[in-house]
């Protein structure tokens, strides 16, 4: 089960940097997102393949001609409305925020949305009430579980790395994790993300043939080497978020042809749902 999805944001939404962390400053930078997009929705209809997006509330309201373009052919997800990771959220701003996401969402694709994502994966088991609040509006599948240690939370101690049940007192969903591997003593995500621009292709490739359950996550500027660099990153933040530009759109070109893929909604509607393992949060 390889599972194709794109977090729909732009060029500037990078996580844990001052100078684009607030919705304030985005005004400040010129946009990208809808030709970067357009370049995915040709790839795809050229592969003939349905993915899911992960899409901004900020993205949707400033173009939603975008938005209605991708859900003619597209699955539609939730991604938070402002980008913000949910350890700077309390539990009423991350309401809100869901709330809206949703509506905007809704209200463009004439679409039940059914799916979310949080910021940078930013979910741990602190968290309960953010699933109880995806119960309340109807959406029953999460994709925010990092099953490793990273800067913006993850739940190292998660115990599968395939579709499961995640329940808690008040709520129950169906949990897509991300998938990891290990690489130099580190736990990694080669399906997406700067990894997946960093690493050779034979190596995906070879780690892709022996996964029977993959979540991919891209984004357009993943595929944009013209792309703005933001000057005072750090070094490290630097070289992951522009490592390997000018080479990764031939290279999930070749991902596409190699491999069969699904959008989120087609996955959960081939699944035995009874059959799944359940996880406690």
């Amino acid at each position: 089960m390889n599972i194709l999805t794109f977090d729909l944001e732009d060029w500037f939404h990078i996580l844990d940097f001052e100078e684009t962390a607030q919705p304030a400053q985005w005004s400040n930078f010129e946009s990208r997102i809808e030709q970067n997009t357009d370049r995915i929705l040709q790839l795809l209809e050229k592969h003939n393949l349905t993915a899911t997006f992960f899409c901004l509330g900020w993205i949707a309201e400033k173009y939603p001609s975008l938005i209605k373009k991708v859900s003619a052919k597209h699955e539609l997800a939730c991604h938070s409305m402002d980008h913000q990771l949910l350890y700077l959220q309390n539990k009423e701003q991350f309401k809100d925020d869901l709330k809206r996401n949703v509506s905007v969402l809704e209200n463009l694709s004439g679409k039940k949305i059914n799916a979310y994502r949080a910021p940078g994966f930013s979910i741990s088991r602190e968290h309960g009430y953010v699933f109880e609040e995806l119960n309340r509006l109807g959406i029953n599948i999460d994709c925010s579980v990092f099953p490793a240690a990273r800067n913006h939370g993850g739940i190292s101690d998660f115990p599968v790395q395939r579709p499961c049940t995640l329940a808690g007192i008040d709520f129950e969903v169906t949990e897509f994790p991300i998938n990891t591997r290990s690489f130099l003593s580190k736990q990694i995500v080669f399906s997406g993300g700067g990894y997946f621009r960093m690493l050779p292709y034979p190596l995906i490739h070879k780690w892709m043939k022996q996964s029977d359950y993959v979540m991919t996550y891209f984004h357009p500027r993943d595929f944009d080497p013209a792309q703005p660099r933001l000057g005072n990153l750090s070094m490290k933040r630097k070289f992951m978020s522009y490592v390997g530009l000018s080479s990764s759109h031939d290279k999930l070109e070749r991902l596409l042809s190699d491999f069969k893929f699904m959008s989120l909604g087609q996955a959960y509607e081939s699944l035995d749902l009874k059959s799944l393992p359940k996880v406690k949060l």
